[in-house]
């Protein structure tokens, strides 16, 4: 049964809600895009959540990504529509997502190394901890996605100036 939203978590804290969208931003200048997409949308895959596919899927879509690499994107394993680079990032992505049961390898690991700087892979541990933080806020308060809430405010009416 689908549950009706909790509560606006934007309105319990906008305090806590202003850092977790600026560290968000943060990131998203130190990530490829393609790269950042697909971190978001492997692990909303794994943890089920909806708001962040959705959200996610038309972001990727908007940035160029393909319906066909998105909808392969469960079975990145076996598909070979990523590149060993991304190959290496959607594993990590498992691992972190995964990490009672992986406790992140150090094989995954040591395969993002020669495709990544240290620094690189800093940002993507970042990248994929903020996307399940993302999907752990909006599953425990069931938030639904509504593309309106991401729409740009709309342009302010210029006042009548008098001649």
């Amino acid at each position: 049964m689908l549950e009706p939203p909790r509560f606006d978590l934007t309105q319990l804290d906008p305090e806590a809600y202003r850092h977790l969208t600026q560290l968000e931003g943060l990131i998203a200048r130190h990530v490829d895009p393609t790269l950042y997409h697909l971190i978001k949308l492997r692990a909303s895959q794994i943890n089920g959540c909806a708001f962040c596919l959705q959200m996610h899927t038309a972001e990727a879509l908007k940035h160029g990504e393909t319906p066909e690499r998105m909808v392969a994107l469960d079975g990145w394993h076996e598909s070979p529509l990523y590149t060993d680079r991304e190959r290496a990032v959607l594993a990590w992505t498992d691992e972190l997502t995964l990490i009672a049961e992986s406790h992140a390898s150090s094989e995954a690991f040591e395969a993002l190394k020669p495709h990544f700087s240290e620094e690189e892979i800093g940002w993507l541990v970042l990248a994929a901890v903020q996307i399940n933080s993302w999907n752990r806020i909006a599953i425990s308060t069931r938030a639904r996605f509504d593309p309106k809430m991401f729409a740009p405010a709309p342009a302010a009416e210029k006042p009548l100036q008098h001649a």
